[in-house]
């Protein structure tokens, strides 16, 4: 069945891959619904940190890459280590959770998903969070993060985020590419999953997919975003990337489900990219709520979006 959506934006457009929904996963995200029904809307602030990164724990562990502590930059984090990737190339990874939520080490399963695909060394920055540390300490901590990376000899740096770590990828995205100078490292390219690209929430999806996105209401989400942001203007590039100047980007692949009340936030982002000159893309997956690429071992559509992101990365590194 086709959204709306994909009905007013045209399926031609050639910045846009719509997949349908099998019936296999299907059943599964009704399944899913059946089990989150309860909780839709009520995830807020530090309160629910112990049952995301538990959710998160939940991801299949990805065979053949080791898991390390470690530091880059001086941000604490974790590696994911594929034993067959390739040298003078990483990922770094920032982790989703409403910019109040997620760990380095709760994400490693998922990310070591996407490092083995990809054949590279991922990297998950514990970077500060709301409202302990409100914007930009999380932005801060990606950029000296970054700044690590390129020190510690990486060649070819990579960017993925999901949902709010979609967000702050973004930012560093642009932040990083516009200071390049003659000697420094470029990122060569950016894969985001449900990005939340406009915290001024102005997204017509907040109301159109109201009822079929399964977790997330647009007061549950003010709440979230007003902890982090504090006073900051949320039109502010470097809090929504969506108001940022897009143009110089490298190559971006945008991931996210038709069913999230974030969908338009994907949308617009890479409508104004592909505006702006940069090689973007845009996958919706019907049928599929937020954080579904997780879900490794439940999806068909979620092994299919981390087999696509790899094959990215691997052509950009």
């Amino acid at each position: 069945m086709q959204s709306n959506f994909t009905k007013s934006t045209g399926a031609e457009a050639p910045w846009l891959a719509i997949h349908p929904v099998s019936q296999e996963d299907s059943t599964a995200v009704a399944a899913l619904r059946s089990v989150v029904a309860p909780m839709k809307g009520k995830v807020e602030g530090t309160a629910g940190r112990g049952p995301f990164n538990d959710i998160m724990e939940r991801v299949a562990v990805p065979e053949g890459v080791a898991f390390e502590p470690a530091s880059v930059g001086g941000i604490s984090g974790w590696w994911a280590k594929p034993v067959k990737a390739r040298r003078g190339a990483g990922i770094i990874h920032v982790h989703g959770g409403w910019f109040n939520l997620g760990t380095a080490q709760a994400y490693r399963n998922f990310v070591g998903q996407i490092a083995l695909t990809a054949a590279a060394d991922a990297f998950i920055p514990n970077y500060r969070l709301a409202p302990e540390d409100p914007f930009p300490a999380a932005i801060r901590d990606l950029e000296a993060c970054y700044r690590g990376f390129a020190d510690n000899g990486f060649e070819k740096i990579a960017l993925t985020g999901d949902s709010a770590g979609g967000n702050l990828a973004l930012v560093l995205l642009s932040i990083v590419s516009a200071r390049v100078t003659t000697g420094s490292i470029a990122p060569v390219g950016a894969v985001v999953f449900s990005p939340v690209t406009d915290l001024v929430l102005t997204g017509k999806s907040y109301d159109t997919r109201a009822e079929a996105d399964p977790f997330f209401t647009r007061s549950q989400v003010a709440g979230l975003v007003r902890s982090y942001l504090g006073g900051t203007d949320p039109k502010s590039p470097l809090a929504s990337p969506l108001y940022g100047d897009l143009s110089g980007l490298p190559p971006i692949r945008v991931h996210v489900g038709d069913d999230e009340v974030l969908l338009d936030d994907s949308r617009r982002y890479v409508e104004r990219a592909v505006s702006a000159g940069v090689d973007a893309k845009l996958d919706i997956w019907m049928g599929m709520p937020h954080g579904f690429v997780a879900n490794v071992g439940g999806f068909n559509a979620a092994r299919q979006a981390i087999k696509a992101s790899g094959a990215f990365l691997i052509e950009r590194m």
